[in-house]
């Protein structure tokens, strides 16, 4: 029964002993609970000071909506910014800002312009950006400089909006005027392309003039034409061969029948040969009239000498004769005359052969160009498609080019996106390192570390034994019975000391860490 409560009771916590130990060590928890705070807190006062200044820098966007002028600039806020932030961290700009604001003047550590430039890199804080919760763009961000003087870091977070604010208008003026430049160049170019193209094109037709693709109704209208004419001088040229027989037969016959001085019919022979004339005349002339007008000029040709022979045969009947004049009449003028217009069909008929010749010419010549037209078609279209091309390729870079043109004056009258600082540099009233506060509380931290540890120090390395409970883990034997402490009024009077003792130190202690975290939280 006994061993049973014994081990109910070893399974519940034994306060009786927490609370003796508190009593025991509450001095060698408290005394390392002060000093570790107080170390911490008190290096807090000791280390050098640093005051943050910041402002805020608004993105604002183009006043002229991008429907009517797109920007020619890079339109990445994050990756220009990180470019701006590059150049104004250079050595010339951080320089600049060093020698006109007499910057680390006091810290002699710092001894060459390149020690104060990497110095004053570590003060300045990274570029802190502030985003649309909506779209995820960035619409502000935030600069920060440190400084051991309020006013100081002030002045230099102002310094440092500025250059952010100039920067940005001068990389985006200059990105759009190398934009504007580049497409001006690619457009001369292109208009250079554009121009040879055009005298390809020129060249060729020049070169194909009459075998050209457009040509080819004119062509076939005048191969028709040149075909009829050749028809019709064919037709002629026949006539005149036909003639030429004719008169050939005729003055035959009348050399044979001039000796007999009579005609086939009876007439006299002049008589008879012109009436064999106009028979013939007539007969062809009613062939003419059948497929001509009276105007076509063969008509009328014939028409004309079926007057006059008509006129001769007329003035042969009329005319005296008489035997030595008939004799010479009809000796030489019928045979004359034929002879004459055997002499004229001859003259027709070569100039018939020569039209005929010429009309073939032409027409093989307009069959060539008609011929040619298919290959002529291909080259004309690869000649055309490539300066289509090329016109197409200038069209879109002059339109890029003005509009380029007009987003350039758009940055140079600072109307695209720009910064603007939405507050002043902020002027610190508490120090931004260290932080008082946060040192206090990591104080608490350390110094309750440090009382626990030397507490269980202490109970580490003390070997008395202060509990029956120690007693009974030292011997394995039950306790029968327990003699009390007899304590001495000296004794209850010490222990009453301590007692108070342990309460005030913890008092004190405690009111000190109160006062001190109070300083640290005014004051920063």
């Amino acid at each position: 029964m006994t061993e049973l409560i014994e081990e109910q009771e070893s399974t519940q916590p034994d306060f009786d002993r927490y609370l003796d130990l508190v009593r025991r060590r509450h001095m060698y928890f408290l005394v390392p609970l002060f000093l570790g705070w107080l170390l911490v807190w008190g290096s807090s006062w000791i280390l050098p000071t640093s005051y943050k200044s910041s402002t805020l820098i608004l993105v604002e966007q183009p006043t002229m909506p991008q429907n009517y002028v797109a920007p020619n600039v890079n339109e990445n806020l994050q990756d220009r910014l990180q470019s701006i932030t590059q150049q104004i961290l250079s050595r010339t700009r951080l320089l600049m800002i060093i020698d006109k604001l007499n910057l680390y003047a006091e810290d002699r550590s710092l001894k060459t312009p390149d020690d104060k430039v990497e110095a004053m890199r570590k003060d300045i804080g990274p570029i802190e950006l502030v985003r649309d919760t909506r779209n995820n763009e960035i619409t502000a961000f935030r600069v920060n400089f440190s400084a051991h003087n309020p006013l100081l870091a002030q002045k230099v977070t102002n310094e440092l909006t500025q250059l952010f604010i100039n920067e940005n208008n001068k990389v985006r003026e200059k990105e759009s005027e190398g934009t504007t430049s580049f497409i001006e160049k690619q457009l001369e170019d292109a208009r250079v392309t554009l121009s040879d193209q055009e005298a390809k094109v020129r060249q060729f037709e020049a070169v194909h003039e009459g075998a050209l693709p457009t040509q080819e109704a004119s062509n076939l209208q005048i191969l028709a034409g040149f075909q009829g004419q050749l028809q019709n001088e064919q037709d002629s040229l026949n006539t005149a061969k036909q003639q030429r027989v004719y008169y050939q037969t005729l003055i035959e016959q009348y050399k044979s029948l001039h000796a007999a001085g009579r005609s086939l019919d009876g007439a006299p022979t002049e008589v008879g040969v012109l009436d064999q004339e106009l028979s013939r005349l007539r007969a062809e002339l009613t062939d003419l009239s059948s497929r001509y007008t009276d105007s076509y000029p063969d008509v009328q040709k014939v028409k004309a000498q079926i007057a006059k022979t008509e006129k001769q045969k007329q003035e042969l009947l009329a005319a005296p004769r008489s035997a030595s004049k008939q004799a010479g009449d009809v000796e030489s003028t019928p045979l004359l005359q034929l002879q004459g217009q055997l002499q004229s069909n001859q003259l027709e008929i070569s100039s018939r052969e020569r039209a005929i010749a010429g009309l073939e010419a032409r027409i093989g010549e307009y069959q060539g160009r008609l011929n040619s037209e298919p290959a002529t078609e291909q080259e004309l279209a690869e000649l055309t498609r490539g300066y289509e091309q090329s016109k197409a390729n200038y069209d879109d870079l002059l339109k890029k080019k003005n509009q380029s043109v007009m987003a350039t004056s758009m940055e140079q009258m600072q109307q695209g996106e720009r910064f603007t600082m939405l507050d002043p540099p902020s002027l610190p009233i508490k120090p931004d390192f260290p932080d008082r506060l946060k040192f206090c509380l990591m104080g608490i931290a350390a110094g309750l570390a440090l009382g626990f540890l030397t507490v269980f120090a202490f109970e580490f390395f003390d070997d008395r034994m202060h509990g029956e409970k120690e007693l009974k883990e030292l011997l394995q034997i039950n306790v029968m019975a327990e003699i009390p402490e007899i304590e001495s009024p000296l004794d209850l009077e010490n222990q009453r000391r301590r007692k108070v003792l342990g309460w005030a130190t913890a008092v004190t202690i405690g009111a000190v860490i109160a006062i001190g975290s109070t300083l640290s939280y005014l004051r920063g």
